[in-house]
């Protein structure tokens, strides 16, 4: 166990993750939708082509075709078209039981949100800045290859005992392993760092994190999975 002094900079609410829908992206979709020439729409036009392209099919069917670009490669096509119809009522970035489906559920969202003016669950969530403080400056070593984890188990002294991390993943904040960090930690950058210490820029569902906006300065330990864990 190595000790840290955790401290958190600052934090906001997000309804769309940064960067999570690029020009490519747009125009992939439009090809999709057998849109002729996708490559010749200007750049700032893309987003809202693609939009209004999906608008012209029924809500279901867009779901379909956003998750099929999406997932194409992890879900199966009876999977794909029993959550398109979910996805229209409920917030599969929280409920759905495969987390590291989570950020691709909260993106596809996030679009037909957008473009359907409200028809789909609105999506939120979580960006803050937290400073990690090591007692011995050598153990900031344990976020260099595989961060979430170790950071995971420092966020959550922050939060309460009550709090669903700690609820439902008691055993792996202490134990030996934490696969599904990466899944819950959807976004780690760190910046600003010195001898001692390093600032994480972390986003996330605010389903796991919101009660971080809470969290005042404190001390915890952290360790990093002695095991390889398989996401």
């Amino acid at each position: 166990m190595q000790n840290f002094t955790v401290e958190r900079l600052s934090f906001q609410h997000l309804s769309e993750l940064p960067n999570a829908w690029q020009n490519a992206d747009y125009r992939a979709l439009l090809a999709k939708m057998d849109y002729d020439n996708p490559d010749a729409i200007a750049d700032a036009e893309l987003k809202a082509m693609c939009q209004m392209a999906l608008t012209d099919l029924e809500p279901a069917a867009a779901a379909q075709l956003v998750l099929e670009y999406l997932f194409d490669d992890e879900l199966k096509e009876g999977q794909i078209d029993q959550l398109a119809h979910q996805l229209q009522t409920e917030k599969l970035w929280e409920e759905n039981p495969r987390l590291e489906l989570h950020e691709g559920f909260f993106n596809a969202t996030q679009l037909l949100y957008e473009a359907y003016n409200g028809k789909f669950p609105h999506p939120q969530a979580v960006e803050f800045k937290v400073k990690i403080t090591a007692a011995n400056p050598a153990d900031l070593a344990l976020f260099d290859e595989t961060p979430a984890a170790p950071l995971l188990r420092l966020l959550a002294p922050g939060l309460s005992d009550s709090a669903l991390l700690n609820r439902l993943f008691g055993e792996q904040l202490a134990g030996p392993a934490f696969a599904e960090a990466p899944a819950i930690l959807w976004q780690i950058k760190p910046s600003e760092k010195t001898a001692a210490s390093v600032v994480f820029d972390v986003i996330g569902s605010d389903y796991w994190l919101e009660d971080f906006k809470y969290a005042d300065t404190y001390e915890a330990p952290t360790h990093a999975d002695a095991v390889a864990a398989v996401e």
